[in-house]
This record gives C-alpha cells, sequence and structure tokens, in this order.
C-alpha cells in the first residue's frame, strides 16, 4: 500500500477517536453528536480536493467492511429473553412504533414513487433509520447497493429533521404528548435503579475500554464478528448475485443475535461502543465521498418523504397508543430510541425528568436494531 493511501486509512480509523474523545469533553459536541460530526468532517474532507487520486477504492473497502464487522457487536449486547418479559405499555409501544413507521413508509412511497428515483431503496433505509437508527440505515444502503449521493441525502434530511423532532421532544414534548396520552405511573424498586444505571453506562460510555481486562475480550469479540462476516459471505456465494448482499446483512444480523445467547460473549463489556466506533469510521468514509456539487439533483420530493416519515409515523403512534392506553413518557422514549438509537435514550431521559423509562428505551432500541434489518430489506423488495 502506498504511503498517500496509508495515510489515508489512518486518517479514517483516527478521526473517529478523536471525535469520540472531543465528545466526551465538551457538552456541545455531545448535543451534536459523534455521527453528525463524523459526516460534517467527512463532506469537508471530501470536497476540499485533498485526497489522492484512486482514494475510491480504499474508501470503499472501508465502507464495505465497517457495517457488517460493526452489526454482530452491536448485537452481542442484546437480551432477547428480555422481550418477553417487558411491561405491557414497553411492549405495545414498540410493536405500535414498528407498525406506525412501516405504514406510513408504505404510503408515502404511493405518494412519491412517481417523483424519487430508486424510491424502493429509500423506504429500506428510512425503515432501517426509523426502527434502529444510523446503524440500520447503513446497513440498509451496503444491502440495498445504495448510491452515496442518494444515501448522504436522505440522511442528511433525516438528520435535519430529526434534529428538530429532538428540540421539540427535549423542550414541550412531553406536555404536547399529555394532550392525548395518559401520564407514566412510575413503579419504585431498587432493582430497576440499579438496571437503568448499568443500561446507561453499558451504551454510552467509552471510558475503560483500552483497559487490559476488558480490551483483550473486546478483541476476541471483533474475530467473533470477522467470523460471522466470512461465514455470511461464503454462504451467500451459494445464492444468485443480486440477492447476495441483502444476504449477508441478515445473516449477520441472525448469527449477531444466535451469538448473544451466549453468556461469555454476552458478558464481554463495551462491544456496543466499539460497534459504533466502526459505524463512526463508515460516516466517516462514505461522507468524504458524496460529491455536494450533485446532491442539487434530487429532487425535493425526497425531503417530503423523509419529513412524512418522521412526523407521519409519530401521529399514528400516537393514535395507536391513545387506543392501547399507553402513556406519554413510554411513547416518547420508545420513539426516541427506534428514531435516533439507544445513545439519545439518557438524554430523552433526563428531558423527561424519568429515570424509570431508561431502561425501556434502550430495550426499545435494541430490538430496534435487530429487526430493523430484516424489514427493511422485506419492505424495500416488496415495493420493488
Amino acid at each position: 500500500m502506498e504511503t498517500p493511501f496509508l495515510a489515508l486509512i489512518i486518517l479514517f480509523v483516527i478521526t473517529p477517536l478523536v471525535v469520540i474523545y472531543l465528545e466526551g469533553k465538551f457538552s456541545i459536541l455531545k448535543k451534536i453528536g459523534a455521527v453528525l460530526i463524523c459526516y460534517g468532517v467527512g463532506l469537508i474532507i471530501g470536497n476540499m480536493g485533498v485526497l489522492p487520486h484512486g482514494a475510491e477504492k480504499y474508501q470503499n473497502m472501508l465502507t464495505d467492511i465497517t457495517i457488517p464487522l460493526a452489526l454482530p457487536l452491536i448485537l452481542f449486547s442484546v437480551d432477547v429473553r428480555s422481550w418477553f418479559k417487558m411491561a405491557r405499555s414497553a411492549f405495545l409501544a414498540l410493536i405500535t412504533g414498528l407498525i406506525s413507521v412501516l405504514l406510513i413508509v408504505i404510503i408515502g412511497f404511493f405518494i412519491f414513487r412517481n417523483d424519487i428515483e430508486n424510491i424502493w431503496q429509500v423506504a429500506g433505509m428510512l425503515v432501517g433509520v426509523y426502527t434502529g437508527g444510523t446503524p440500520n440505515m447503513a446497513a440498509m444502503k451496503t444491502a440495498l447497493n445504495v448510491s452515496q449521493e442518494l444515501y448522504i441525502m436522505t440522511h442528511t434530511y433525516d438528520l435535519t429533521l430529526g434534529a428538530i423532532y429532538l428540540v421539540f421532544i427535549l423542550s414541550i414534548g412531553q406536555k404536547v404528548f399529555l394532550w392525548f396520552l395518559p401520564p407514566f405511573k412510575p413503579v419504585k424498586t431498587e432493582d430497576t435503579a440499579v438496571a437503568e444505571m448499568n443500561m446507561e453506562e453499558e451504551f454510552e460510555s467509552y471510558d475503560g475500554m483500552l483497559r487490559k481486562k476488558t480490551l483483550l475480550p473486546l478483541i476476541g469479540a471483533f474475530g467473533i464478528s470477522v467470523a460471522i462476516l466470512g461465514v455470511s459471505y461464503g454462504i451467500s456465494l451459494l445464492l444468485p448475485k443480486e440477492y447476495q448482499t441483502a444476504v449477508v446483512i441478515l445473516l449477520i444480523t441472525s448469527f449477531g443475535i444466535a451469538f448473544s445467547f451466549v453468556p461469555k460473549i454476552k458478558a464481554i463489556k463495551k462491544t456496543f461502543q466499539l460497534g459504533m466506533y466502526l459505524i463512526l469510521i463508515f460516516c466517516l468514509t462514505v461522507a468524504s465521498m458524496a460529491d455536494i456539487s450533485k446532491l442539487s439533483n434530487i429532487s425535493f420530493s425526497l425531503f417530503y418523504y423523509v419529513a412524512l416519515a418522521v412526523y407521519g409515523s409519530h401521529i399514528i403512534h400516537i393514535v395507536l397508543a391513545r387506543i392501547f392506553k399507553i402513556d406519554a413518557d413510554t411513547v416518547i422514549i420508545s420513539t426516541s430510541a427506534l428514531i435516533c438509537s439507544p445513545p439519545f435514550v439518557p438524554v430523552v431521559a433526563g428531558a423527561l425528568k424519568n429515570r424509570q423509562v431508561i431502561l425501556t428505551g434502550l430495550v426499545v432500541g435494541i430490538a430496534g436494531y435487530a429487526v430493523g434489518n430484516y424489514l427493511g430489506v422485506l419492505i424495500a423488495y416488496l415495493l420493488k
């Protein structure tokens, strides 16, 4: 590998580490979020003309391997058994949230299908991102072979509209939801409080990842993720080429969930954070491949489709929640987890002044990670 390209790989690997470090030091950066920062930095790098000729080869390599390696690491932390032990309201919030997203994405498909090129891919990405956040949307990009420009623009609209949603939720959202939904009824148990604190630490903090007792098992988890990718890719070769990428993603998801049942693997700390670090590498790299001058060619219908998916799914969710008498805080934390991903759960719970919903939000968010890939691929190919 030539020196310029070695430097290029190092740049994409080191920059997310710097972002994570600075995010932990400055609250304003934490509010912006590492994902958005990496996208911004990537767009700047990619459009400054500083990347060497032929860099696309190595950028494609990074985007092709980071998501498949990240997904198992994220899913190792899933506690599938706990899904069946959730309180009625939490389980209903998950199901009604998923139904709301699927319904509005399908409706939007028929509204905008003559205005957006490859709208079936957009539909798959929207299902992915609004059931599991950035990791699932990135997985859909890989599984559905979405172009860089379409992916970047869709995610840019998603980030913009998602930021507006977060401002609403963190300010007056709870009061508005209480107009339509019953208030949360707190349950005082010591075990719940301890579980919430442990889950918050598990999904938020990168501290201690380089300590020997954490790093060595984490390297082992990464090795398992590599093996899962290799086996999934090998199996996919037995199928027609047009379905191979989607099958790889679905197999990786299935293996990741299966290994979450292995106690020794599930006990490995910081696998979620390592997976998110790989997601940040993907965000930085894919953004650096986007030519901003080409983004203006995409129809504004795409913006309206994403807006419909974000806000329309909320309206449907509120209607369903009112029918099933789900409380406001549970609906808010569940939609936040599905749309913004689990790392946002403690932030939203803080705005709600309700720590008891942290555990519900994280479980719903992780459930979204697990099922989002299946639903995204299924809906995309059905609509295609």
